[in-house]
């Protein structure tokens, strides 16, 4: 078997920039895009769908002003962007926006779902649904979400508690006005069939109902033995629409019956480096397709989530709004995790322990939230205000799975069987139950002093209780409980130099208590120690938008700083006591694009460069770069509608070098560092009629082998996508 090689790429060396060129960009004279904003072009008539990549405004109420007048980075990734890129998952949805990596997990323990860092922190998290936080390790598909948003830097006052990144946001579809139906089916070159449906039926003047319904079942490409099967479907009603008091019910039911990756030694891959004398000599990778796991391994997701949202105009621009939402979601897995290598003897009797792992979580969330916009006049002065209240309630329970007494048999670490014995999975008696219990009150307001300035800020104060118990295997429990209350804010300065383009400053902060991200409290030298200070972030911005080009194209840059307290625990000298402390910052700049640049050119494009560093903390940890935090990212995709019906389209993403460990001394063992890589993906489609059009999308077409994501200790990784394909009929009726 041949050993994987790694590649320079000169992109990275085309790529380099840094604050500088944002403020290069930021300072364009705003008169000449004014003059671009003034100009008629001539009408190009372009068939087929036009739909462009360009938002307008986020979809949450919070957001008073469209996004060239909003003063913080915020990318909108809308669904026509990709259905033509066949994304299908929030995962391959992210990859559009510049900053965002991947993780594996810590050591023997396998992360399963959206594991997001963001911009140097971990934001698995911040995942929101229509403004409401989305609990759960889960892979979330796109077949029933309008757009996906990306807010970046510290955001509290929208949402509260939250990872210091900021966080993410995906827009429901809902039932509207009018009559529209499409549906794709497609077949992947894995031979996985995908089929999803969107049908929106007005069946009165002032009601319609829409109906989204997935299905996505067969192998993952060149991965033996992995597989997806996944059902959705997601009905919603509207009642009332173009009148006073509008109501939508949605639903969402999602199934999914996988057999989970736990993932490929590293041994042999770029980056690695060989544990032992007998590994340097033989340092020969694996076969990508390669399984460890059991052919009985699953990973099963049942979610359930009822929404109702109620729209009222009080009064010509006053809007009430009330949302309140039930949901459960259930995971329950058993997967096999690889851990330590065994390398004696000659590398064909090599070989790799397995560690068995199982999880039986249930997280639900009930949440009732009330908001009120308006566009008032205080004398010459104008304001736009949303403000509101929220009640939330989160609980997530674990019940502990285990190993049957025995040692699990190793896997050959180039053949494995998975008709070894594997010890079943079997439940301890352990489990943990942690309810966050959330009230709180905030206010947004955009003061519009003249046409050129506005000023835009917000508050939100919150009281929370978090309650968790933890029962050992020996029944014995424990009981911890921490209340505090939050106040996060922020402001932002905008100055508009013309109509269609904005120059601003702002500054926002957040907070992240202990048991945010999983309810969980916990003794000792632990971010989860209740007694401790919560982290606390601030985020301070300067940018500039334009919308250019009749408005069809958005260009946006920023420089920024975050700082993040309190992120490690130490024992006081004093009172030996837990406390919290320690400064990490990440400064850095993003860029993008978005649009179209003419009727029949459409782009999506974004550039970050960060750098990162833990300012103060442990000893081995103060002044090293954060980990999974590549310097520079970038990512860009284009498509242009040809004559007679054809559409031709191509994306390439380049992701830095990253290190997995946030300590100033690297491991001299297995992958210390993740190595760059460039991919580059090409999709062309054709029109054959109004209703039917036929699309294939060519991933990675260099067939580059490059690692989506690795854990904590760099013995294992899960494979990026090898080349593949997939190719669909487009149905519209």
């Amino acid at each position: 078997m041949a050993q994987i090689k790694s590649r320079k790429h000169p992109i990275a060396r085309r790529l380099n920039c840094s604050a500088a060129v944002a403020m290069a960009f930021m300072a364009i004279p705003g008169v000449v895009f004014a003059q671009q904003a003034d100009t008629t072009l001539p009408e190009v008539k372009v068939t087929g769908q036009t739909e462009t990549y360009k938002a307008e405004k986020p979809s949450s109420p919070k957001f008073t002003q469209p996004l060239v007048d909003t003063p913080q980075t915020i990318t909108v990734i809308k669904k026509e962007l990709l259905q033509d890129q066949g994304a299908t998952t929030l995962t391959e949805a992210l990859r559009n926006t510049p900053g965002i990596t991947m993780t594996m997990g810590e050591n023997g323990n396998t992360t399963t779902g959206d594991s997001i860092f963001m911009r140097g922190f971990d934001t698995q998290g911040s995942i929101f649904v229509d403004g409401i936080r989305d609990l759960g390790t889960i892979t979330r598909d796109v077949f029933n979400f309008e757009q996906i948003e990306i807010v970046k830097g510290p955001s509290g006052s929208d949402n509260g508690r939250g990872a210091p990144s900021g966080y993410i946001n995906l827009e429901s579809k809902k039932a509207k006005a009018g009559d529209a139906s499409s549906a794709i089916v497609g077949v992947r070159s894995s031979g996985a069939i995908r089929a999803t449906a969107d049908v929106n039926k007005q069946f009165s003047e002032d009601a319609a109902f829409r109906l989204n319904f997935l299905s996505d079942t067969g192998a993952v490409e060149d991965r033996d033995w992995v597989k997806n099967k996944s059902l959705g479907i997601a009905p919603s009603v509207t009642f009332g629409l173009n009148t006073p008091t509008r109501v939508t019910l949605n639903f969402l039911h999602i199934e999914q019956r996988n057999r989970p990756d736990g993932g490929i030694p590293a041994i042999g891959i770029p980056g690695y480096q060989p544990v032992n004398a007998q590994v340097a000599a033989n340092n020969v990778a694996v076969n990508r397709s390669n399984y460890y796991g059991s052919a009985n391994d699953f990973n099963d997701v049942d979610a359930n989530m009822f929404t109702a949202f109620i729209e009222h105009d009080l009064a010509p621009n006053v809007t009430l709004r009330n949302t309140t939402r039930y949901g459960v979601t259930e995971q329950n897995y058993n997967l096999t995790g690889i851990n330590a290598l065994t390398t004696t003897g000659a590398p064909s009797t090599w070989t790799v322990s397995r560690s068995r792992q199982g999880k039986d979580q249930q997280n639900e969330i009930l949440t009732n939230q009330t908001n009120v916009t308006a566009d008032l006049q205080t004398g010459a002065i104008k304001h736009s205000v949303s403000t509101g209240v929220e009640f939330i309630r989160e609980k997530q329970v674990n019940k502990t799975m285990a190993a049957a007494a025995g040692t699990q048999t190793v896997a050959n670490l180039y053949n494995p069987n998975v008709g070894d014995a594997f010890l079943p999975l079997i439940y301890s008696g352990a489990s943990t139950d942690g309810t966050t219990t959330t009230a709180a009150v905030y206010a947004f307001d955009t003061i519009k002093l003249n046409e050129q300035f506005l000023i835009n800020g917000g508050i939100r104060y919150e009281h929370y209780k978090t309650e968790y118990t933890s029962i050992a295997t020996t029944g014995v429990g424990t009981r911890f409980d921490k209340s505090d209350d939050l106040v996060t804010w922020k402001l932002g300065a905008v100055y508009k130099p013309a109509e269609n383009g904005s120059v601003y400053v702002a500054y926002a902060s957040s907070q992240k208590p202990p048991g945010s991200d999983n309810f969980s409290l916990a003794t000792g030298n632990n971010v989860n120690n209740p007694n401790i200070e919560p982290q606390k972030a601030t985020n301070i911005e300067i940018g500039s938008k334009w919308d250019v080009l009749d408005n069809r194209l958005a260009l946006t840059g920023a420089i920024f700083q975050t700082e993040n307290k309190n992120a490690a625990v130490q024992t006081d000298p004093i009172t030996n006591q837990p406390t919290a402390f320690g400064n990490q910052r990440v400064k850095g700049v993003e860029l993008g694009m978005v649009g179209q640049v003419t009727p029949a050119w459409q782009i999506s494009t974004g550039l970050a460069r960060m750098d990162t560093e833990t300012v103060v903390g442990t000893a081995n940890q103060t002044g090293a770069n954060l980990n999974w935090s590549p310097k520079l990212t970038f990512t860009g995709w284009t498509t242009y509608k040809l004559p007679l019906g054809w559409t031709i389209g191509g994306g390439m993403r380049y992701v830095d070098s990253q290190v997995r460990s946030a300590n100033a001394v690297q491991a001299a063992t297995n992958v210390a560092q993740l190595p760059s890589y460039t991919v580059y993906d090409a999709m062309a489609s054709y029109e054959i009629n109004k209703n039917l059009s036929l699309q294939l999308n060519i991933y990675n077409l260099a067939d580059k082998f490059y690692v989506q994501s690795l854990n904590s200790g760099g013995g294992r990784f899960v494979l990026g996508q090898p080349r593949s394909a997939f190719l669909a009929a487009n149905l519209k009726f």
